[in-house]
């Protein structure tokens, strides 16, 4: 009897080591053959519709599929300083999954002479415009933000929002352009800038972008909205030489927050050049201040630092 346990042990232990050896086997086929093992985490394959009809792919930020539409083909200056796409002439588009379709917020980077076409090819095509405005001041060409907030099925509104960006010259996907700058080569030391501020950045096009969280959680009827669609304060520097740096973004803000982070900038040498809303059913209800300096990076950094240091933003 003993002996009979002991053989349907051994068997059971066999089987197990040949189970575990199959199993080994077939995760190094797959890797040898560049094929990856199930994720679990959402990825681009589950937009592909929305890629389809946005024309482009996407980039997936968590649960959300962001898509950079730069406007390579403007030459904008301000105050002598030619403006790249990563600092001020960014269009993006974010989606996020609903319980009835899905989320779309964005914020599209017109000419003026492209504001009224691509706001009538937006509503015909169900997609909701938030605010149109100026983030800049003195830049030439004029340059004009609409930002959309909607709901719904998101191949449609991915569909009217191609359709929308068509009529302006965004260049497409394919479109060549710069190659990121090495942080070695920005001339103004990321490092330093990020441990002053607080929060990690990266290199966009020779632009250094530093996105500051709020620290309570934002919602859009009744939907939480990361900061990758647009709720997170964007502070964006690109070097002008010898350790200077263009600055903008935005300050997204409470009410009671404005004034004191208006004042802060200004004490520290930084225009305020814009002061609205870029939605319409957040909340908390939200401000958004944009600015504008060029100066050295480092002390921009601090001023910089001086009014993030008023507002609920995460450490």
């Amino acid at each position: 009897m003993q002996q009979q346990f002991r053989n349907t042990s051994r068997d059971a232990v066999i089987f197990v080591l040949g189970a575990i050896a199959a199993l080994s086997l077939a995760i190094l086929s797959n890797t040898a053959t560049g094929q990856a093992a199930p994720s679990t985490q959402n990825s681009s394959g589950d937009w592909k519709q929305v890629e389809d009809a946005m024309g482009r792919p996407g980039q997936m930020m968590e649960d959300v599929i962001k898509f950079g539409m730069p406007r390579k083909d403007l030459h904008v200056t301000l105050n002598g300083v030619a403006i790249k796409p990563g600092l001020a002439l960014g269009s993006w588009i974010a989606f996020k999954k609903a319980e009835n379709g899905a989320m779309v917020m964005g914020d599209v980077v017109l000419t003026e002479e492209e504001v009224e076409p691509v706001m009538r090819k937006l509503q015909e095509g169900g997609v909701e415009i938030a605010a149109v405005h100026n983030h800049l001041i003195g830049e030439s060409p004029r340059v004009m933000y609409m930002h959309v907030a909607s709901h719904g099925d998101a191949v449609k509104m991915a569909k009217a929002i191609h359709d929308a960006v068509a009529l302006t010259k965004t260049p497409g996907p394919d479109a060549g352009g710069p190659a990121a700058t090495s942080p070695e080569a920005l001339g103004i030391d990321q490092k330093k800038i990020e441990d002053l501020l607080g929060h990690p950045g990266k290199v966009n096009g020779g632009v250094l972008q530093i996105t500051v969280p709020r620290a309570e959680t934002i919602t859009d009827n009744g939907m939480a909205v990361p900061p990758s669609m647009g709720v997170g304060s964007a502070l964006n520097f690109q070097p002008t030489g010898n350790g200077k740096a263009a600055i903008t973004g935005d300050f997204v803000l409470a009410g009671k927050e404005v004034n004191p982070v208006m004042k802060a900038l200004r004490e520290n040498g930084i225009e305020i050049t814009a002061l609205h809303s870029h939605m319409l059913t957040e909340e908390p209800r939200l401000f958004f201040m944009h600015f504008w300096a060029n100066d050295d990076a480092m002390k921009l950094a601090k001023g910089l630092r001086a009014a993030v240091d008023l507002t609920n933003s995460k450490k």
